[in-house]
């Protein structure tokens, strides 16, 4: 069985980021981050999270 939000889970790995850096970024504690990837999130929830992801790599590598 398929995790839900199995793209963000990827990007966020993929970044080298840790699941409580983007749910700071996005406003959550990372427990609550997690319960929200529990289930699809929406395109634009989506992309929010997916920009967050990239404002994080980018700053993580300067």
């Amino acid at each position: 069985m398929k995790k839900a939000n199995n793209d963000i889970r990827e990007a966020i790995n993929k970044a080298n980021l840790k699941y409580y850096q983007v749910a700071k970024a996005y406003g959550l504690s990372d427990s609550n981050f997690t319960k929200l990837l529990r289930f699809e999130l929406s395109n634009d929830k989506k992309e929010k999270i997916l920009k967050i992801i990239k404002q994080l790599e980018k700053s993580n590598h300067i």
